[in-house]
This record gives structure tokens, C-alpha cells and sequence, in this order.
């Protein structure tokens, strides 16, 4: 089985395990990222506006303490940009049906919310397979330093992510139940 058949296996197993999380949401499963944010305050964040059965990060994002921006996809093969959010901006659908301000500034985040289908303990994730992050990230780190903070449910947890040479680390990972940080 090549890379791609078996992360394309774990990516539909972990489609079905946020399912069942999703399924069991509850109100404050932001809390403990809203309490990571806070050791952020006044650093450019960018979070993600949640699609499908993704954790809601949106509760953190608003009580974050300086700029806030969304992704905007460009095209394939780019590194994501950014556009500033707020609670109360008039937001159109974007590329794959994500909801992106209207309009806005460019912000270049310094902390970096990202969403996944799964993680592990080493600080892999499992994304779409589009390779977005992983560029964007490659591309912020390559400016400046940026914290990338992987947002899931405890559920989407795996033993261990098949990676290559591509994949990015994240440097946290934030469940509703604790903060992991990778060794």
C-alpha cells in the first residue's frame, strides 16, 4: 500500500471518529484553547471557520486579545492567506464552500489555529489532503517564528499520523479535554 492509499484509509476513519465526537459536542469545548489564546494577547491569531464536523473554534477566536483573521484559499498548490475577522463581519463563501470575510486587511498570523481530521502525540496531524497547512505554515515559519496550535477533539487522537517529508509539526494541540505537547 503506497503513503497515499494509507493515509487516504486514515483519513476515512477519521472522518468517522470526528463524527461520533462532533455528535457529542458540548458548549464550552473552546474554553481550554480561549485559555491558551490568552498567553497570546496581542499577537496576530488566525483560527478557521468551522465546516462540516470540525470544533468550533470561533468562541476562542472572538475573546482573543488582538487581530484575528480567517483563511482564504487561493488557489491549489498555494500557501492559505489571511484576511481579518471579526465576530460582526459580513461574511461570503469562499473556495470549498468556507465561509471568508467579505473584505478586510491581510493579517500574517503569529499563532496559527489549525483544524485536522486526526493527531498524534508527536504533533502530526491528518488534514484533507490538500497540503494548505502544510505550505502556509512552511511559509510563515520561513518569515518568522509562528506557534501552530492543532484544534480537535480528544477522540480524533491516533497512535500515530503516517507523515512525509511535507508534513509540518504542530507545536501544540489543544483538545477539550487537555493541551498536548508534542515530544
Amino acid at each position: 500500500m503506497t503513503l497515499a492509499e494509507i493515509k487516504a484509509a486514515a483519513r476515512t476513519e477519521a472522518f468517522a471518529r470526528r463524527k461520533v465526537a462532533f455528535q457529542s459536542r458540548r458548549a464550552g469545548d473552546a474554553d481550554r484553547l480561549a485559555a491558551v489564546l490568552a498567553a497570546q494577547s496581542g499577537r496576530a491569531l488566525a483560527g478557521y471557520m468551522p465546516m462540516r464536523t470540525e470544533i468550533d473554534c470561533l468562541p476562542a477566536m472572538a475573546a482573543h486579545a488582538g487581530p484575528v483573521g480567517v483563511p482564504v484559499i487561493l488557489g491549489p498548490g498555494q500557501a492559505l492567506k489571511f484576511r481579518r475577522w471579526t465576530p460582526d463581519a459580513p461574511m461570503i463563501a469562499g473556495e470549498f464552500g468556507a465561509l471568508i470575510p467579505a473584505d478586510g486587511d491581510r493579517i500574517v498570523p503569529e499563532v496559527l489555529v489549525v483544524p485536522l481530521l486526526a493527531f498524534d502525540r508527536r504533533g502530526y496531524r491528518l488534514g484533507y489532503g490538500g497540503g494548505f497547512y502544510d505550505r502556509t505554515l512552511e511559509a510563515l515559519r520561513a518569515e518568522g517564528p509562528v506557534t501552530a496550535i492543532g484544534f480537535a477533539f480528544a477522540a480524533q487522537e491516533v497512535e500515530a499520523v503516517p507523515v512525509e517529508a511535507t508534513d509540518q509539526r504542530l507545536d501544540l494541540v489543544v483538545t477539550e479535554a487537555e493541551v498536548i505537547v508534542p515530544v
